[in-house]
């Protein structure tokens, strides 16, 4: 296949291009050169900035175009416009994301579940509270610009290498060095994760068989983040290591926020939105590597700035025992 990339140089974009170059497909990459330029020789390299000038896809045709970087529903209309006609972009994939849900009523809910209302204006902002509404008018966007057969990926967090928001890459980091651990939380709070390298895979087998629809990628609805935790620290953590689990209100209380430790979260919907029924991608060949073996791929890195400190840590595990 001829598939165009709208982004390309920056992890599940990376992923999905190495994958379908190792597959022996054509592909090209439209980006802003800012990110990896010297990535993918393979590859054809289209230098465009998405928001500003599409013109040089204009006479261009491909068979797919997977979408990896849009955050709002004018840059699918965009992409439309400057193409000569909606088949010029062929099978249409979007990159999605579970933030699109309504809080669903239990675990285990389906790609048919209700979607968060998205009949009001479309925020320039993306925040918390506007990041799945904007989602939502993407896919909308998707399917009035490029027909109802369109391909709506709804990936939980993804993880692996190359991750530059390194949420994941935090508690390897973390569980690497050993000792007393603070686990945020409780064991058993909900958490789904997916390997980019296996969302790359299983996004070029769907375009390949020509595949419609939307799809949960994920890990099962019964994931936790004690199960996450526990399995980087059998790949990474050295003897003696020790997980204590604080309690949500005991960080709140400490003015300690998500951003500090990774993956965390005290709100009900996100909560909620990470008990997905992956059942569907499975399926259809969505193949799910273990936790571990991703920690194990995790490079060093600098630790991230919002991120506890030793002695933040240190300090908030003493309180937590003297309580």
């Amino acid at each position: 296949m001829r598939i165009l990339i709208m982004g390309g140089t920056r992890f599940v974009g990376l992923h999905f291009a190495r994958a379908a170059l190792a597959a022996g497909h054509d592909v090209t990459v439209l980006h802003r050169g800012k990110s990896g330029p010297d990535l993918l020789p393979d590859a054809t390299h289209l230098l465009a900035d998405r928001d500003a000038d599409l013109s040089a896809l204009r006479g261009l045709r491909w068979d797919a175009t997977v979408d990896v970087s849009a955050y709002h529903p004018r840059q699918v209309r965009s992409l439309a416009a400057a193409l000569d006609d909606p088949g010029a972009a062929g099978h249409y994939l979007l990159v999605s994301s579970m933030a699109v849900y309504d809080t669903p009523d239990a675990p285990g809910y389906t790609e048919d579940s209700p979607l968060l209302p998205a009949d009001g204006p479309e925020a320039e902002e993306i925040t918390a509270d506007s990041y799945g509404v904007l989602k939502v008018q993407c896919e909308l966007a998707a399917r009035r610009c490029f027909g109802p057969d369109v391909l709506l990926v709804r990936p939980t967090y993804v993880i692996g290498p190359e991750d530059y928001t390194h949420r994941f890459d935090h508690w390897v980091q973390r569980l690497a060095r050993g000792g007393e651990v603070l686990a945020p939380g409780r064991p058993e709070d909900p958490l789904q994760v997916v390997d980019a390298r296996d969302l790359a895979d299983w996004m070029l087998a769907l375009l390949t068989r020509g595949a419609s629809g939307a799809y949960h990628a994920a890990t099962p609805p019964t994931g936790s983040m004690g199960d996450m935790l526990e399995a980087v620290a059998s790949a990474v953590a050295p003897p003696g290591t020790t997980l204590t689990w604080v309690a949500d209100d005991f960080l709140q209380a400490r003015d300690i926020q998500a951003r500090a430790l990774p993956l965390w979260t005290t709100d009900a919907h996100s909560r909620a939105t990470r008990t997905a029924d992956p059942a569907a991608a499975l399926a259809t060949g969505l193949d799910l590597r273990p936790i571990a073996d991703t920690a194990r791929d995790i490079r060093p890195f600098d630790p991230l700035p919002a991120a506890l400190t030793p002695e933040q840590e240190a300090a908030l595990l003493t309180a937590w025992h003297q309580r």
